[in-house]
C-alpha cells in the first residue's frame, strides 16, 4: 500500500509499508549514519526495497529508519526525469570512509554508471551526516556539502521520527 500527497506542482511525497518507518529491534552498532538515498533511472521505488533487502542482509549496518519518498525536480543537468529521494538512518561498526565504499559497491550492484555530474542514476547513496563527525578531505565531506539547501534532503529528513 502506498499514500501519495502532493506538497506542490513538482514536489510530492509517498510513504509506504518500507518508508517513513522505524525499526523496533535493538542495536548493537556503535555509530549512527544518516544517508540520502535517490534515482530517478527505471523502477526506483522497487529498487529502494530493494537496497533496504540487501542493506538487512548486512551484518555490518543495521536499518534504523527510513523516511518518507519525495518526488522532486532535478538540480544542475535539468533534462532528465524527476528524482526519488529519501533517508535512511543506519547503525554501522564501519568507519566514514569504510561506510563510503560499502555504499559506492550497493550503487554499482544496483548498476549506478558515473557519466558526468548531475547526470541521470540507478541509485544515488550520500552520507549526509555521520555521528557528530565533520570530515572534510578530497574523498569524503561530512555532514554533505550544500544538504541544507536541497529540498531533496530537506523534507525527508523532516519527516522522520525522533
Amino acid at each position: 500500500m502506498q499514500i501519495k500527497r502532493r506538497l506542490s506542482d513538482s514536489l510530492t511525497i509517498f510513504k509506504s509499508l518500507r518508508f517513513a518507518c522505524t525499526s523496533k529491534k535493538y542495536f548493537t552498532h556503535r555509530y549512527e549514519a544518516t544517508v540520502g538515498i535517490g534515482g530517478n533511472v527505471g523502477d526506483v521505488k522497487r529498487r529502494f526495497d530493494h537496497l533496504l533487502i540487501e542493506i538487512d542482509r548486512d551484518k555490518r549496518v543495521e536499518l534504523v529508519q527510513t523516511s518518507l519518498i519525495l518526488k522532486n525536480p532535478p538540480f544542475g543537468f535539468k533534462d532528465q526525469d524527476d528524482f526519488l529521494n529519501s533517508i535512511i538512518v543506519l547503525r554501522t561498526s564501519l568507519t566514514p570512509r569504510k561506510l563510503l565504499d560499502y555504499l559506492l559497491r550497493l550503487e554499482k550492484k544496483f548498476g549506478r554508471k558515473r557519466s558526468f555530474e548531475n547526470a541521470p542514476r540507478t541509485l544515488d547513496l550520500d552520507i549526509i551526516f555521520f555521528d557528530n563527525r565533520v570530515i572534510n578531505t578530497l574523498r569524503l565531506t561530512i555532514p554533505h556539502a550544500s544538504w541544507s539547501q536541497r529540498e531533496s534532503v530537506i523534507i525527508p529528513l523532516a519527516g522522520l521520527h525522533s
